[in-house]
């Protein structure tokens, strides 16, 4: 299971706003150099990428790694398809999930941890028009509620 921790490289909000995630893990990403190099430039994007197990392993589909500039022709392909890392039982159990209706790997954040990339995943379920309204009705009400709470606060201490 993923752990929160690590410098965040990029995330996908997209995907909290899309999904329910019902289950996260941490992965490893196989990368050549120069996406090494434009990783640490911070120049990663999840919007639209989504993971997929193939052949009893897990590859991340989609995700947008800008080409290093001073790369030359070793440079690599933005978008190409990357194998992910994740325990043989790991990928047992997304392989079960996965085949439910309606569940779908998608990754939540690219992060360093100790000095390697690496991808959260979450286990999640599309939301439907009206859970996407009923998530930002219940945003708003709790925004609301800690204005009020900021501001008595504010009247109290002075």
């Amino acid at each position: 299971m993923a752990e929160n921790g690590g410098q965040a490289i990029a995330t996908n909000k997209k995907a909290f706003h899309d999904y329910f995630i019902e289950e996260r893990y941490e992965a490893g990403l196989v990368l050549s150099g120069s996406e090494v190099k434009s990783l640490r430039m911070g120049k990663a994007n999840l919007q639209d990428a989504y993971a997929r197990v193939m052949n009893d392993e897990v590859f991340l589909l989609g995700a947008h790694i800008s080409p290093y500039a001073a790369a030359s022709y070793f440079n690599h392909d933005a978008t190409r398809t990357r194998k992910l890392l994740l325990h043989r039982k790991e990928i047992q159990r997304l392989i079960g999930k996965t085949t439910q209706k309606g569940l779908t790997l998608v990754p939540l954040r690219l992060y360093w941890k100790d000095g390697r990339a690496k991808v959260e995943l979450g286990l999640a379920r599309g939301k439907r028009q009206y859970d996407k309204r009923e998530t930002a009705r219940k945003r708003e009400a709790e925004r609301e509620i800690s204005k009020v709470f900021k501001a008595s606060r504010r009247r109290h201490d002075a």
